[in-house]
């Protein structure tokens, strides 16, 4: 069963967005597979259980969009962000245990170095 988070960036005091938590593996993979947008201000959570580059490597296999994408440590610090293009396959430069989607201007929002914190809502 996922939830929604308020997901705000603490460094520069900015709302990023409200997204929906996929902890579970099915709702990982699923992810935004089959969407062709995505309203500005709505986004995904992707949590892995643990901190690695390959579990946190992302497919954009029938994903009909780009993607504003950041990679997030144990910490919630940024270690890596990209815009993601569709029919493509990416991975963090280090290891990431968050993975944040959202549209392209989500990068415009946070910065790698960024600490960012999810407020569950209710």
């Amino acid at each position: 069963m996922s939830h929604k988070v308020d997901i705000t960036n603490e460094s520069t005091g900015a709302r990023l967005l409200t997204a929906r938590w996929c902890a579970s593996f099915a709702c990982r993979l699923r992810g935004l597979t089959f969407r062709s947008s995505l309203p500005q201000g709505e986004g995904l959570v992707l949590v892995e259980s643990d901190g690695s580059r390959l579990a946190s490597s992302i497919h954009m296999f029938a994903v009909f969009m780009p993607l504003g994408v950041l990679w997030l440590d144990a910490e919630r610090v940024v270690v890596d962000r990209i815009v993601a293009m569709p029919w493509r396959v990416y991975w963090p430069i280090r290891a990431a245990r968050y993975i944040v989607e959202g549209t392209p201007a989500l990068l415009q929002s946070a910065a790698v170095g960024d600490q960012l914190s999810f407020y569950e809502i209710d």
